[in-house]
């Protein structure tokens, strides 16, 4: 098992339900393949540079434990859902 941290950054075009969703989706998988840590909601802030010419996200830092093949699940994960406009994954 090793240490993860990752940053999700959602759209707003949907409103933050969608957003909400999103969230708590991401959460049970990585629950379901591994231990949760802490999750720090940042909430709303304004992007560097416009991303699918959207200028605000919706930021959320989450750190959790793994097996090393389950990394590369959830990035496969992020890129095909809607709402998702950029993802981090790193190991600490």
């Amino acid at each position: 098992m090793s240490n993860y941290e990752v940053m999700m950054v959602f759209s707003l075009k949907n409103g933050e339900e969608q957003v909400n969703a999103l969230i708590e989706k991401f959460k049970a998988m990585i629950e379901a393949n591994g231990t949760l840590g802490e999750v720090d909601v940042w909430g709303k802030r304004r992007l560097a540079y416009l991303i699918d010419d959207e200028a605000e996200g919706y930021y959320v830092l989450a750190n959790f434990e793994s097996n090393p093949e389950f990394p590369a699940e959830l990035d496969r994960v992020f890129k095909i859902t809607d709402g998702v406009l950029r993802t981090m994954i790193i190991k600490k």
